[in-house]
């Protein structure tokens, strides 16, 4: 019977005729054998469908026979020179099946992968870690411990859940075995593979940060393929990493917002699961083998939490180990883990398998007395609140015992009792057991260790490469707000006013020239301040971005800051040519080509200038306000200082004007409008320039250097 069944059923696609056809061929072993070889040197070819379901829930569907018939597939047109031909028949009757016929999921199973490197193996183990952070008061320095001994292990496969109540310290914890904290300030120790942290883990560790930091007016497609031209090996070109990205698209079921922006406060986007799955693809492209995540599920529903965390459970079974921190998971959620540290005000409650965590805290004599989800349970527990919990016969006999200042209004013990009872009972029953089995030898061979801790650090682009991705990238990302209707009004509104206030003005009468000197000086001052509070935004507002990616390695600092600062040019320098060829026209200023062209590169040499100033000031501060207040007293010193309003200025602060780009500009646009300075602009000599351009390019080298050596100094944090 089931050999009829098997004969009278249709493969459901090409790759299961071909996997047939391979079975029933006597030299199927070698064919499949040649075309797996194959695979991997293949190109892939264009994807002709687009899955619409989400791939979450088609993870657990990829099998052994599904790897079959990606190699058949693959690998069609070799056939022959493995000893392997196909009947003409079975040619016909693959040509009578449509691609429409191809159902999704199998479509989605015969993509050829893009394999980066292997997932190495990583164990993790941290023996009696302990934090502390110093509190410097006025008149007091206060220690105070995050961390008190903390003892665990997560191997790969596995999924390991730091839990506890806000203030536990699983923050912090997460952050120290990631290697983001190197600093233990009581000691502790962390291996990977029995080894040391070191610089060579970076690209082995995945982060995933609990605030989602992305560019907001980036789709998600162009998000994750800039990632990966910046991240992936070298030895990949850019159509296999492009490639790459969409293969993360389709895991991770990112298939239908894929060319949606990301979103942000102001700007419509993805879900927030969406954009929680998109910060993982970025981490996952690397193919990392540790991969921490901080709070993941924190505002998803939970039914999408529970998708990220199944999710999780594949990229675990893939050979990565997992570690997250969850806040009050659901109780499937709660199933899911495969081990468990709980923690409360800092010290370990509990260390072991998820699914044993309820027998454990019923040896102990801690019991929910409703039905309720166990990791409420536990997180309450931790909090010290025994409502709904039977309370173990040792506590109660020491509560009698005990002062009776410790027992709360109710007649039940304390918070802090409670707490220390817990302490007690996971060291005195647990804690040693656990230790023992660290010392055990991890089961993996020294060869793999040392291609874990691999010294040499390779960048995933050349440095012009990093230039090119990072410069196209941000004039992307930055092009909705340089070219918004709202600036772009601001700027079209003043020119028309300066226009309408200064129209035909008359250059041959005293009067005329001195109204026609006030608006070139406030053509000066205006794109002064304008870029310079532009650019103090810059760096302030990508902080939290630039440490990100700077602490996996994803670019040289300098390739970013060349990038960033040049990518701002051609937006910068847009709306300058508008509103000049406004104001200068309606203004009747000098009407000739030469004159109106130098105008314009005076313009656009202070606009540059002046962005210096504000990514120096925005750069060395780093606070948004602060630079904003710094701005405001450095722009209005330098328009006072700038000729117009005192000409005879003090000689104990006259040197503040030749560091105002104003005074610069000014006398720039004054030499090209008159070829005789009139005697009413008095301390302006006539000459080429020379003086003022060396100046202002003095300016644009100097400001840009400050800005870059404050960016090399800045803590990564």
């Amino acid at each position: 019977m089931e050999m009829a069944s098997s004969s009278t059923v249709l493969p459901r696609s090409k790759s299961d005729q071909l996997e047939t056809m391979l079975r029933k061929s006597p030299s199927a072993e070698s064919a499949t054998s040649l075309a797996r070889k194959l695979r991997i040197g293949s190109s892939p070819g264009p994807r002709t469908h687009t899955r619409k379901h989400s791939r979450s829930g088609q993870l657990d569907e990829v099998s052994s026979g599904g790897a079959l018939s990606r190699a058949s597939s693959a690998s069609f047109g070799f056939f022959s020179s493995a000893g392997f031909t196909v009947p003409p028949e079975e040619i016909a009757n693959l040509q009578e099946i449509s691609n429409d016929d191809i159902p999704e999921d199998i479509e989605a199973n015969t993509r050829i992968k893009i394999h980066t490197e292997p997932t190495l193996p990583i164990y993790l183990k941290f023996t009696d870690l302990k934090y502390k952070v110093v509190l410097r008061g006025v008149r007091t320095i206060i220690e105070k411990n995050i961390l008190n001994g903390i003892t665990g292990s997560a191997s790969p496969g596995e999924v390991l859940a730091l839990m506890g109540p806000s203030g536990s310290g699983k923050t912090t914890l997460l952050n120290l075995l990631s290697g983001r904290l190197i600093e233990s300030a009581s000691g502790g120790s962390i291996t990977y593979n029995d080894q040391q942290y070191s610089k060579s883990l970076k690209r082995r560790i995945g982060f995933v940060t609990q605030d989602d930091v992305l560019f907001p007016h980036l789709t998600v497609r162009e998000t994750l393929t800039y990632a990966a031209l910046l991240r992936l090996p070298k030895t990949l070109t850019k159509q296999h990493k492009a490639q790459r990205a969409v293969e993360i698209i389709c895991d991770l079921g990112l298939e239908r917002c894929q060319d949606t922006m990301i979103g942000g406060t102001f700007v419509r986007g993805i879900s927030g699961g969406e954009r929680k799955r998109v910060c993982i693809g970025n981490e996952i492209l690397l193919n990392p083998s540790l991969l921490f995540l901080d709070e993941p599920t924190s505002g998803l529903d939970s039914t999408t939490a529970l998708r990220m965390v199944r999710m999780l459970h594949e990229i675990a079974k893939a050979g990565k180990t997992v570690v997250t921190t969850i806040h009050q998971p659901s109780s499937r959620l709660f199933h899911k883990f495969d081990k468990l540290i709980l923690l409360g005000k800092g010290s370990l409650l509990y260390f072991g398998n998820a699914s044993e965590a309820m027998v454990y805290f019923s040896s102990i004599g801690c019991t929910p007395l409703i039905a309720m989800n166990p990791a409420e349970f536990l997180v309450d527990l931790a909090n010290g609140n025994i409502n709904d919990v039977s309370v173990p016969l040792e506590l109660k006999d020491k509560v009698q015992m005990d002062d009776s200042t410790r027992e709360t209004k109710n007649g039940k013990p304390s918070p802090t009792v409670i707490h220390e009872y817990l302490v007690e009972a996971y060291e005195t029953r647990v804690a040693e057991k656990e230790k023992q089995k660290l010392i055990a030898p991890i089961p993996i061979d020294e060869s793999l260790k040392s291609m874990v801790f691999s010294p040499n650090r390779e960048w995933g682009a050349g440095w012009f490469e990093q230039f090119s991705i990072l410069f196209f990238r941000g004039l992307k990302e930055r092009q909705h707000d340089y070219l918004s209707w709202l600036r772009i009004t601001q700027v079209l509104s003043t020119a028309i006013v300066l226009g309408l206030l200064w129209w035909r003005s008359d250059s041959s009468t005293p009067r005329g020239l001195q109204d026609q000197a006030g608006l070139l000086f406030f053509i000066a001052v205006f794109w002064g301040f304008f870029p310079v509070f532009t650019a103090i935004f810059t760096f302030p507002q990508e902080r939290a971005m630039l440490n990100k990616e700077r602490a996996v390695d994803m670019y040289r600092l300098s390739a970013y800051f060349t990038a960033r600062t040049t990518s701002d040019l051609p937006l910068d320098l847009f709306l300058p040519v508008l509103f000049l060829l406004i104001v200068y026209f309606m203004a009747g200023l000098r009407l000739s080509v030469a004159p109106f062209v130098l105008s314009m590169l005076i313009v656009f040499l202070s606009i540059i200038a002046a962005q210096g100033l504000g990514l120096a000031i925005g750069a060395m501060l780093m606070d948004v306000k602060k630079a904003t207040t710094l701005a405001s007293i450095t722009a209005m010193t330098f328009m006072l200082a700038g000729g117009f309003f005192v000409k005879r200025v003090p000689a104990f602060i006259s040197w503040i004007r030749y560091i105002s780009f104003n005074y610069h500009t000014y006398r720039l646009l004054l030499k090209v409008q008159y070829d005789h300075i009139p005697p009413a602009l008095t301390g302006i000599q006539q000459d080429r320039g020379f003086t003022e351009i060396t100046a202002m390019l003095a300016m644009v080298v100097g400001y840009r250097l400050l800005a870059y050596i404050s960016l090399r100094n800045m803590n990564l944090a």
